[in-house]
């Protein structure tokens, strides 16, 4: 007898002799537990997702977990059998004859096994029309190939048990093994090879850029990583200075200067990029981007008329091509057939009617300036401080849907915000009656109000007053609108679309001073609102030079789905002194600051073409076909919220010892 039959004989004897009554005594432990095939086993013939009534009647080999038993009576059992691609249901005819699949029944949930037997086909009342679900093998042998543990933290395949977040983080080894999860992993990969095919088609280079740069002024923190290299000649008064490299936020500037360099006209790289900011649902501190960057990109159009939907930045040849990517996504992976081109709107026009940059357009709920309806002198007083009042307004017989939620919506956190349920008693003087908006209107002028605005008894009407030009990424009103939603359909009154709404969101402001998440790079100065490579639109170029930073908008696009960001872009500027006036006049940056981009400079003066790109949120366009609420659901190995990997327990501590070479030395409380 050959060695390797010698050993899956014993370990079938062995197990088979052990009762019930002593499954659970520490000798049957310590067998399973030890007990692992390390000898040639029978090779597997098919997966475990792939046999059909076509395969009825042949002997086949299968691997993988062994998930718990199903009794039918004293003589048959169904188990099934899991791998990477599906589950087989096995069944199990115990009797004299062979006795020593009995054993099979004494395996701890989740050991790894082969079995050898025959498909066949199940009766017509059992058969389901997904999956494996109409054969059945029927089990002649099996091997152990490694027992599972009988106490592990949780059972992957026990969707009954609800398991808390820090364990499944602990344990991502299990975790993965939800089927939930692994279909997340598995479409992952499927819509890679869409991305890489499509570009490949378009065109596109696939470029590997660096991941070990300078640390660079560009907007949000960065990870920075500790080098010997070097070490010996870094001085600073004397003294040896310890040397970082710090972790692309994206590859922005190695692939402008890839265009700036002639050498690839179309580029792209699914990117891994690192920010050291707080952890949310949709962020982590290392994630993915599909990220683009073309040359000879338009710079708009020589037209000022504006009307909505209209694209007058550049870029488009950007639009088109992510347009026909995302299409080409949907179409394959979705079965969804979307329109040829997504709708625009720019930044002013989406923060007025929805209040947000990045607007869930499903929502049926709009917000109005209603200050040129209101009468002269009330209309001045907003007026003359630079202000609006913005209404949303609710009516029984048009948002039905929303009506509930507006009642039970908690708005203490927005002092900007009021509420008026109008009824016959105050129809006349709801306005009069809002101390936080503080008008005197008479009741000839509410009636004319009322008219113009369609407002009778029955309606709600949500006010806020804000300053007439937009700041940010969202206002009072438009965080209302997203809350009145969600608990609509927490109450199951509202369900949105299913048909995805994309949108493109235009001319932005190129630079503020409204975001929080800069504001520690910035110190009080303007900040890029996208970064400060972003090309002002060639219409406010003037504006620049002159000084009237608020007016310069910027020729920067978001990809918006379902009031989710999930790409942005911009046409780059390709003008050497226009960058150098930006990083100097507008910017404010330091000597120190900006010599960190004098290589950039210097490409754009050696002959660099009009160029411009974008980047999509891999995990977050992975969350939203997953349709999982975060985006840890779609990586195989995430952070936690917190930003930390209880798996691998990182970050960590380093011994001093190591942090010396660095030239690191540990502060002393």
């Amino acid at each position: 007898m050959q060695r390797g039959t010698f050993i899956r004989e014993a370990r079938l004897v062995l197990v088979s002799k052990i009762t019930r009554s002593s499954r659970d005594s520490p000798i049957f432990n310590v067998i399973l537990t030890r007990v692992s095939l390390t000898a040639p086993y029978p090779k597997r013939t098919h997966t475990c997702g792939e046999l059909t009534p076509a395969h009825a009647g042949i002997h086949v080999t299968l691997t993988g977990w062994l998930l718990p038993e199903r009794k039918v009576s004293k003589t048959m059992s169904f188990f099934p059998i899991k791998d990477s691609s599906g589950t087989t249901q096995l069944v199990l005819r115990k009797g004299h004859a062979n006795a020593h699949l009995t054993a099979l029944s004494e395996l701890p949930v989740e050991s790894i096994i082969a079995i050898e037997g025959e498909v066949l086909v199940r009766p017509e009342l059992s058969r389901r029309n997904e999956g494996t679900g109409q054969i059945e093998v029927q089990v002649n042998n099996f091997t152990l190939l490694n027992p599972a543990h009988r106490n592990m933290p949780f059972i992957p395949s026990d969707n009954q048990t609800l398991v808390n977040e820090d364990l499944r983080a602990r344990f991502r080894y299990l975790d993965l093994r939800r089927t939930a999860l692994a279909d997340n992993i598995r479409k992952r990969s499927q819509v890679s090879r869409i991305i890489r095919d499509t570009l490949h088609d378009d065109g596109f280079l696939e470029v590997e850029t660096p991941l070990l740069l300078k640390s660079t002024p560009e907007g949000a923190r960065e990870f920075l990583v500790p080098s010997r290299v070097g070490q010996s000649s870094a001085q600073h008064d004397g003294k040896q200075t310890p040397l970082f490299y710090a972790l692309p936020q994206s590859p922005q500037q190695p692939k402008q200067l890839l265009i700036c360099s002639g050498a690839v006209d179309k580029y792209f790289q699914i990117a891994k990029c690192f920010r050291d900011e707080d952890g949310r649902k949709d962020r982590q501190p290392e994630f993915t981007q599909i990220d683009l960057e073309m040359a000879f990109v338009s710079w708009g159009v020589d037209s000022n008329i504006f009307s909505s939907n209209t694209w007058r930045i550049g870029g488009h040849e950007v639009r088109v091509v992510i347009e026909k990517l995302v299409r080409r996504i949907w179409q394959k992976v979705e079965e969804i057939t979307l329109p040829s081109s997504f709708r625009v709107i720019t930044y002013n026009e989406a923060m007025a009617r929805y209040g947000s940059d990045k607007p869930d357009t499903r929502i049926d709920l709009e917000i109005q300036d209603i200050t040129p309806s209101l009468p002269i002198h009330a209309r001045a007083s907003f007026e003359d401080l630079g202000d609006i009042l913005e209404a949303i307004i609710l009516r029984p017989s048009e948002n039905s849907s929303f009506l509930r939620a507006s009642q039970e919506c908690d708005y203490e956190n927005e002092p900007n915000i009021s509420r008026s349920v109008i009824a016959d008693s105050n129809l006349l003087n709801w306005l009069c009656d809002n101390r936080s908006i503080n008008l005197r209107l008479s009741s000839e002028e509410h009636a004319l109000l009322n008219k113009t605005l369609g407002v009778s008894s029955g309606d709600t009407i949500w006010l806020s007053r804000r300053r007439k030009i937009p700041e940010g990424g969202s206002t009072a009103l438009g965080r209302l609108r997203t809350r009145i939603s969600e608990l609509a359909y927490a109450r199951g009154d509202y369900v949105p679309p299913t048909i995805p709404h994309f949108l493109w969101v235009t001319e932005f402001p190129l630079f503020t001073r409204a975001d929080p998440d800069k504001e520690f790079l910035a110190r009080g100065r303007w900040s890029s609102t996208h970064h400060p490579f972003t090309a002002p639109m060639w219409q406010d170029i003037e504006a620049m030079y002159a000084g009237r930073i608020d007016q310069v908008r910027g020729q920067h696009y978001d990809l918006v789905l379902n009031g989710v960001e999930i790409g942005g872009g911009s046409v780059r500027v390709h003008d050497a002194a226009m960058q150098e006036y930006i990083f100097s006049q507008v910017l404010q940056l330091s000597d120190a600051e900006k010599s960190s981009f004098d290589h950039l400079l210097h490409a754009l003066k050696c002959g660099a073409p009009p160029h411009g790109g974008i980047a999509l949120g891999f995990d977050r366009l992975m969350a939203i076909l997953c349709r999982t609420s975060t985006i840890r659901d779609v990586i195989a190995f995430p952070k936690t919220g917190a930003g930390t990997d209880p798996l691998f327990r990182s970050p960590a501590a380093i011994n001093e010892e190591v942090l010396y070479q660095y030239g690191v030395r540990p502060t002393r409380c």
